[in-house]
């Protein structure tokens, strides 16, 4: 992959946390606590992420994580909630901020890598990150990588400051109200394929 093949990253959230979002940017879990939003996460994964720790670096969840892509196996696991959540489009120039780091796959995955910038998006498999599919029929070996590696993620240190957000993607009229009541003056589309 190279640089031009990213125009934006994704952060998944929910509806209803978009006004402290905007207030504060999208934060770290360790800075987001305090102010106690509402999570998509999963338990057993956060305790995973809460005590990773990235050589040379911090620890996991003092990094704001992004997507490269939001049509992704965690996008896929919470699709009961499509009428509560939006996937926020980030300027791709956070790839510019101090300190960022890549995973080549889900950043709470065993085999995972970190990686600076260049290296990470050398590494990164255009064609994987970006299929429709993470599927392999026969090969459950290969269909566990490839779901790994759809979310690879962007790491940067404690916050993305609100100035980096360029709109929001929802999928269903239903979502598209929710969005618009709260009147963030946000750009929001509808955009039901990257869904599921």
């Amino acid at each position: 992959m190279i640089r031009a093949d990213v125009t934006e990253f994704y952060y998944i959230t929910p509806i209803e946390n978009m006004p402290s979002i905007l207030e504060h940017g999208i934060l770290s879990h360790t800075l987001a606590t305090p102010l106690k939003p509402t999570s998509l996460a999963m338990a057993e994964i956060q305790e995973r992420r809460q005590n990773k720790q990235i050589p040379g670096a911090r620890r996991l969840h003092e990094y704001a994580n992004l997507y490269f892509d939001a049509h992704n196996p965690m996008l896929c696991k919470i699709q009961t909630k499509n009428d509560v959540i939006c996937v926020l489009r980030i300027d791709a120039s956070v790839l510019d901020l101090p300190e960022v780091i890549i995973s080549d796959h889900n950043a709470a995955c065993n085999i995972t890598r970190f990686l600076t910038v260049e290296q990470g998006l050398n590494l990164i498999k255009k064609d994987r990150i970006f299929a429709q599919y993470w599927t392999h029929p026969g090969d459950p070996n290969d269909e566990e990588k490839h779901k790994h590696e759809k979310c690879a993620e962007v790491l940067i240190p404690d916050k993305i400051e609100p100035r980096f957000i360029l709109g929001a993607y929802v999928a269903n009229e239903a979502a598209l109200s929710n969005f618009q009541k709260l009147n963030v003056g946000l750009p929001v589309l509808i955009k039901s394929d990257i869904f599921f």
